[in-house]
């Protein structure tokens, strides 16, 4: 079945939501629901992985002309599953185990039969996890907020 285009757009937008949500894992919880949800790990390596590193830009103030800030580490890795899919992965640090599952899990997304199995399996428990890492930090820094006020005496 032929998808029209507004189908294409959702479908790239959910994956890139969904290696989004792999990227941002730690490789350890990564590891852990691979290993639950019985990926399979027979996927032939076309691509690494192998690290590098990548130019990271900012902007002053938010809005001012673009420059370049330092670089940062990135394994990256491209595998192809024996039905044909192919995954990529590109992850911040060294750690090639978490490419390669990355990849792994990328590809078996975009198998329509399996796409809801990963999705429910690994990709929402790690957007979880993540939604609950930032409400604890948005918790932390919450406690430590200061209210600064102007205590405005009867004088004009």
């Amino acid at each position: 079945m032929k998808m029209d285009r507004r189908q294409e757009k959702d479908v790239e937008a959910a994956r890139r939501s969904a290696m989004a949500a792999l990227a941002a894992a730690p490789a350890d919880a990564l590891k852990r629901l691979c290993d639950e949800a019985g990926l399979p790990g027979d996927a032939q390596l076309l691509r690494g992985p192998e690290t590098g590193l990548v130019t990271v830009r900012g902007r002053i103030g938010g809005g001012g002309a673009p420059f370049n800030f330092g670089e940062a580490t990135v394994t990256r890795a491209t595998v192809r599953l024996t039905t044909g899919e192919v995954g990529h992965s590109y992850a911040l640090g060294r750690d090639r185990e978490k490419a390669r599952l990355s990849a792994i899990a990328d590809a078996l997304w975009q198998d329509p039969v399996r796409r809801s199995e990963i999705e429910e399996k690994i990709i929402e428990p790690l957007r979880v996890a993540q939604r609950e890492a930032d409400a604890r930090k948005r918790a932390e820094t919450a406690a430590t907020r200061v209210d600064f006020f102007t205590l405005v005496r009867g004088e004009d």
